[in-house]
């Protein structure tokens, strides 16, 4: 269920692509929550070490509470990346 920007058949982003600002914003939020969701990956978050552990379906079904505390952290103001993302991409966009 990915979604991705639109790619014209040169390969590049035309400005009105990039222009419109809530796909831009919402592809920056995305790619901030991604990785967050490695970044508590990365910290353990979701890992058990004892007997009570579910084994693989754990590690499955961890990375779904991962991404969906990571989507959270985002839609409450994230770390600011995605705002760094989204003014590089607008600046790309009018130059």
């Amino acid at each position: 269920m990915t979604q991705f920007l639109p790619i014209t058949q040169s390969s590049q982003l035309t400005r009105i692509q990039v222009a419109t600002g809530d796909v831009a914003r919402q592809t920056a939020e995305k790619l901030e929550a991604t990785f967050l969701s490695e970044m508590l990956k990365s910290a353990g978050l979701g890992t058990q070490s004892n007997s009570m552990s579910g084994g693989i379906g754990e590690d499955q079904f961890a990375s779904f509470h991962r991404q969906a505390l990571a989507d959270e952290l985002v839609a409450s103001g994230g770390i600011g990346l995605a705002e760094m993302i989204h003014k590089s991409m607008m600046e790309r966009a009018h130059d």
